[in-house]
């Protein structure tokens, strides 16, 4: 089965289960996944397509991007393209191109980095400042924000993909999340303490913002 989205040719892949409701989603750029009931008339799914080409549609152009970006590894400030070999053991660097077994190893390798890159960091910094208290570190995805520092439970989350970044740029999101236990808020006196060990922290927070 296929259908059209906008110019796009989409074939059209059906698992009956027995479920009430009818869900759709791309499993790649090509093919839309349909999940429902076993009395549901593939007529009816090609309505329910219809119904909803819009936001289908929106859905194809997000999955696009999302293989685009798949085609390529940011790592510490530069872009990898990213080459799949079954025979590759662990991910590893060559020249302009990173080699991963698949997506899902390379997704790891990743989250691992993360958590390397961003403890070895914090070790690094931390002898330069005093009085700070044991902290426990914690790495997720966030839209809004590059870090995050709980002084309530004595966490500070690090955005996952500071990663992409500069590792100078790692450094100044650390430094300002720990110049958060000198002061809870972005007072004057908040960034006197992030000038003290980031001289350049304006230049840093326009570099992230772009």
């Amino acid at each position: 089965m296929t259908c059209m989205l906008g110019n796009d040719k989409i074939d059209i892949e059906i698992i009956r289960k027995p479920n009430k409701n009818l869900y759709m989603r791309f499993l790649n750029s090509q093919t839309l996944l349909v999940t429902c009931n076993r009395f549901v008339h593939e007529k009816e799914i090609f309505q329910i397509i219809a119904k909803n080409e819009k936001s289908l549609i929106k859905m194809l152009e997000q999955k696009k991007k999302e293989e685009i970006q798949n085609q390529f590894f940011s790592y510490l400030g530069k872009t990898y393209t990213v080459i799949y070999d079954t025979k590759t053991i662990h991910p590893y660097f060559q020249a302009d191109c990173i080699f991963s077994k698949d997506e899902k190893t390379l997704k790891k390798y990743f989250q691992e980095e993360c958590q390397r890159v961003f403890q070895s960091e914090i070790m690094r910094i931390l002898p330069y400042f005093s009085n700070i208290p044991k902290f426990t570190l914690k790495i997720r995805n966030m839209k809004t924000r590059w870090g995050v520092n709980n002084r309530g439970n004595n966490t500070i989350t690090l955005n996952s993909e500071l990663l992409k970044k500069d590792l100078d740029l790692i450094d100044y999101v650390i430094i300002h999340e720990l110049c958060h236990y000198y002061e809870a808020n972005h007072s004057s006196a908040f960034w006197y303490h992030v000038e003290k060990y980031y001289p350049k922290y304006k230049e840093a927070r326009k570099r992230l913002r772009e």
